[in-house]
């Protein structure tokens, strides 16, 4: 079946619009930038029929590919994808190149001439010479995490409403804004997107499929010291900072930190420490595939502060616990066809199907939870929340594909 993908000038056209998300705003989203690009994506699916699309007032992009099949019990099924970059990079006046027919030979950004994308340091890249890639220009991060989902699930829509003879049930389309700050799904009106199973293109390498995230909470820990004039500080003050301080030295140096585990081994990771004399903080991200070891980690981090701030009279902690995310797998386990289907899909499509883990979470882990299955699949995204981060077109090609067989064979098997 012949088709003109658009999926690279959309891609073009998306890194160049800044949705950076900010991590210590109070806002929804924590950018109204990112609204900017939910404004042109919604004029995009108007343009391609799509006649309920809209953006609502927390920056959610909605649409539907009304049923075309005569089977009115067909399943509606969901594409989500997400509109802002993460902050531990520039977004910022993002410049794609694209390096056509790419040889195998180190990729020299031309904005910063140090930063070089080689082989050696990105093993993926080894099997992506011949195809046509997308790098930033060195300065900033190219944004495929995850515009290039949300290019694929355009490009997608392009063709489905291009060739009407593929029958399908309606599909739900859903941009969301702060994934990358852990808030994506927090103001999203279930009853409106109204979907009964559901996918996320936000996953890497060619034919990835991920059905298992971390389980994830976030740890506070404020310290309480004794404060007096420095001048006149001896034997009685407490600096709040360094209790937080001796916290972390006092963290096992062998295991629980990301530099020290891999697979579905978990960590403690203190990502903040802020403060002063009196008071500090320390703020923790908790990981592990198993819920379960959660409050393991918790515990023994509790017991290290305690043993800390306990040599110390006068001084005190409260230690808070917040929950993000819960490994999606827990939901996917009851419902095995949601991504089996996928790798069905992939098959037929002529890709390689591979089930692999997150080493972290996705929009769809809490939207699991909220009712609505929904596994990862790969977009060609490498390299991520870097100025290194590249794309394959044709990763992205063949993720369209992956979802033009998907919803086929979904209509085949209800």
């Amino acid at each position: 079946m012949s088709y003109s993908f658009s999926v690279e000038e959309r891609f073009l056209k998306y890194v160049q619009i800044d949705t950076t998300a900010d991590p210590n705003s109070e806002s929804f989203p924590s950018s109204m930038k990112q609204k900017d690009l939910a404004k042109v994506l919604v004029e995009e699916l108007k343009n391609l029929g799509i006649e309920d699309a809209e953006m609502d007032q927390w920056g959610y992009v909605f649409g539907t590919v009304p049923s075309n099949s005569e089977n009115k019990n067909l399943p509606t099924i969901c594409f989500c994808s997400h509109m802002d970059t993460a902050p531990d990079c520039s977004g910022t006046n993002v410049k794609p190149i694209v390096h056509r027919n790419y040889d195998g030979t180190p990729i020299v950004l031309p904005d910063d001439e140090t930063q070089i994308i080689t082989t050696e340091k990105h093993k993926y890249l080894k099997s992506k010479i011949g195809d046509d890639l997308i790098t930033a220009s060195g300065l900033t991060l190219l944004g495929a995490d995850d515009k290039a989902g949300i290019a694929i699930i355009m490009d997608f829509v392009q063709y489905l409403t291009q060739h009407p003879e593929i029958k399908h049930g309606d599909v739900r389309i859903l941009f969301t804004p702060d994934e990358e700050v852990g808030r994506g799904v927090e103001q999203l009106d279930m009853k409106k997107l109204n979907a009964d199973y559901g996918y996320t293109l936000d996953g890497g390498q060619l034919g990835d499929i991920e059905d298992e995230t971390f389980s994830a909470d976030a740890v506070k820990i404020t310290f309480h010291g004794i404060s007096e004039h420095p001048g006149y500080a001896k034997n009685k003050m407490v600096n709040a900072i360094k209790l937080a301080s001796e916290v972390v030295a006092a963290l096992p140096k062998d295991r629980w930190s990301p530099e020290t585990t891999s697979d579905r081994e978990g960590f403690v990771h203190p990502t903040a420490i802020e403060g002063g004399l009196e008071q500090a903080t320390l703020q923790f991200i908790i990981r592990d595939h198993q819920t379960s070891k959660l409050e393991e980690y918790e515990t023994e981090l509790k017991r290290i502060t305690e043993s800390v701030v306990s040599q110390y009279p006068g001084t005190s902690f409260d230690f808070k616990i917040i929950e993000q995310y819960r490994n999606m797998k827990e939901i996917l386990q009851e419902v095995p066809f949601v991504t089996d289907y996928v790798e069905q899909a992939m098959i037929k499509a002529g890709v390689e199907p591979k089930r692999t883990i997150i080493r972290g979470g996705t929009d769809g882990s809490r939207l699991s939870f909220m009712g609505l299955p929904c596994p990862n699949i790969f977009t060609g995204e490498m390299a991520i929340h870097s100025k290194h981060e590249y794309v394959s077109i044709q990763d992205m090609q063949k993720a369209v594909n992956t979802l033009v067989e998907l919803i086929q064979i979904w209509k085949k098997h209800v």
